[in-house]
């Protein structure tokens, strides 16, 4: 039996998966989680084989999530599910160990039979992710956001869904004064000057999602 944990803050979407993979036979969906500290108290107290996690999520968020999980728990196997991602987070989270990266756009067969060839120790990625990353590569495009740690891209990711300082702040555990240095390295190396021109700039090469900030 494969054991899943969903993790996804759109209700209607976490549901929706969870009840499909769990239909299946041979697959458990043993926990769902709204945010990232939940999906990671949940693969904690349940151990997962499998945790499919939202990169988008209020809390931590779904990129520190995954990256944590792959830290404390090594053996678990993390399929990254997107509504729309640009070519860097991908590379970046596939570099990290993730095994699965999946569309949420992706046919409900597909998402199983993703589950079942992660679980069996192969890699997938959903067609739409890989050809941009692909493309990106053979085109040799260049994504100003790369030069970014994973700190000063998850906060710059926030400034642009319109999270203010403090937001920031509280839900990083971080000093708002380490917030704003942060941020000010950001607009150094991406030369930017202010939260406007960030969010164009985010704009332009795919890390504002359609949904706007979460809450």
């Amino acid at each position: 039996m494969i054991k899943v944990l969903v993790a996804d803050d759109h209700h209607l979407v976490r549901t929706s998966i969870a009840r499909v993979l769990d239909s299946e036979p041979d697959i458990e969906v043993i926990a769902e989680a709204d945010s990232g500290e939940s999906a990671l108290e949940s693969c904690r107290i349940q151990a997962p084989d499998i945790a499919m996690i939202d990169i988008r999520m209020p809390g931590i968020g779904g990129l520190e999530t995954i990256l944590k999980l792959l830290k404390t728990q090594p053996g678990i196997r993390i399929i990254a599910l997107t509504g729309q991602v640009d070519e860097g987070t991908a590379q970046r989270l596939i570099n990290a160990g993730v095994t699965g990266f999946i569309s949420k756009g992706t046919e409900l067969d597909l998402m199983i039979d993703a589950v079942r060839r992660i679980a069996d120790g192969e890699r997938f990625i959903s067609a739409d992710i890989a050809q941009r990353v692909v493309l990106a590569r053979s085109e040799g495009r260049h994504n100003p956001f790369d030069q970014l740690s994973h700190r000063e891209l998850q906060i710059a990711t926030m400034i642009i869904h319109c999270y203010k300082v403090s937001r920031i702040s509280e839900q990083l555990a971080l000093s708002p004064k380490t917030v704003n240095t942060y941020r000010y390295r950001i607009f150094d190396k991406l030369q930017v000057q202010s939260d406007v021109e960030l969010t164009h700039l985010g704009l332009r090469h795919g890390l504002l999602d359609n949904l706007g900030p979460r809450t």
